[in-house]
């Protein structure tokens, strides 16, 4: 099944108090509409391809759904994305007509919505143009979660981290799979010391994206996750059905992500942990993640480090890399080494 058709799953709410939400809005320097008496952080969207931008204004905006996310509004959506990918230029329209139902208005100007905003949500389903759209962002100070994947390239993503640096400005991404309630405990040690993972999640193919940004993305961060940074290096075996990429971590442990394109799918992992051997992996709805973006807009705290989203986007890149060269091993300071020279000029570029 596929994730952005799965309905939202119910989760208590996470307490705010009025100290964190004006603490928030100190932190940009503005200051939103009312909510309960509360200062509400206002966000504007970039993006309006991908089911997940529904599904965040239903969570921000409408109050009375107990699965609603205090702190934050969506203020507007700016809606160019992709320009030649059908399934997602095909979504605009009806998306525009649900979107209103949340009271998010469409702001056709990117640089008039985030001078409104005090964050962002970077939604386009594109990876391609997210370094172009994030840099206003930036440049004016607000924090921005940058939904999966975060870029086209594994070179756009290092640009990214390195404007997020240069603009004092902090920013996120990461695929709803990280925050599911099952992971995360493994994450804070449920099955011991983790020895190995191997995850599996749909992955479909978008030829303008490297293979597994497009949707295999969603098992390898869980394959992350649970196995936390450190990877050295990856080896793939590819067919048209099946991915099966297997990565080495530097202390000896083997984590592994197979992609699925034909026969039972769904999302999952076998850990394998000192004290037990887990089943994890599955998707818990979108609540999780808008709950950890609203915190980071809060806080501006980080939930997700740059060196892990890097490390995951770069053992995505050396399973390409080790398919061109028909399974031999791909280490992955090799292509983030090709990445940070490539990266340069963009980041030059953007920051003369």
């Amino acid at each position: 099944m596929n994730i952005q058709d799965q309905p939202m799953h119910r989760r208590d709410m996470m307490s705010l108090t009025a100290a964190t939400l004006l603490a928030g809005s100190l932190a940009t320097g503005r200051s939103g509409a009312a909510e309960d008496g509360k200062d509400v952080i206002k966000v504007g969207m970039i993006g309006l391809d991908t089911s997940h931008c529904l599904a965040f204004a239903k969570l921000l905006n409408d109050t009375k759904s107990a699965d609603h996310v205090p702190g934050c509004r969506l203020i507007g959506v700016y809606p160019k994305g992709s320009p030649d990918i059908e399934s997602s230029v095909s979504r605009v329209p009806g998306y525009t007509t649900e979107i209103a139902k949340y009271d998010v208005p469409i702001v056709d100007d990117l640089q008039k919505l985030v001078d409104q905003s005090d964050a962002m949500l970077l939604e386009t389903n594109d990876g391609r143009p997210h370094l172009e759209q994030v840099i206003p962002a930036l440049k004016a100070g607000r924090p921005v979660f940058i939904d999966k994947p975060i870029a086209g390239s594994l070179t756009d993503a290092v640009a990214i981290f390195e404007l997020s640096r240069h603009f004092k400005t902090p920013l996120f991404s990461s695929s709803s799979l990280r925050f599911a309630k099952e992971t995360q405990a493994v994450r804070n040690g449920s099955a011991g010391k983790v020895m190995g993972c191997d995850s599996y999640s749909p992955c479909s193919l978008e030829k303008t994206h490297p293979d597994l940004f497009w949707y295999g993305i969603h098992g390898v961060e869980t394959l992350f996750t649970v196995m936390g940074p450190g990877c050295v290096q990856v080896t793939r075996t590819s067919s048209a059905d099946f991915d099966q990429v297997t990565g080495l971590w530097s202390d000896g442990r083997i984590g592994t992500f197979r992609g699925i394109r034909k026969g039972g799918g769904g999302y999952g992992a076998t850990v394998f942990g000192e004290k037990s051997v887990l089943q994890v992996g599955k998707y818990d709805g979108y609540r999780p993640l808008a709950v950890e973006f609203v915190k980071f807009f809060q806080t501006r705290e980080v939930p997700v480090s740059e060196q892990e989203t890097l490390e995951i986007y770069a053992f995505m890149e050396a399973a390409d890399e080790s398919k061109r060269q028909k399974g031999a091993p791909v280490s992955l300071e090799s292509v983030l080494k090709t990445a940070r020279e490539q990266a340069a000029a963009k980041v030059a570029a953007a920051t003369a």
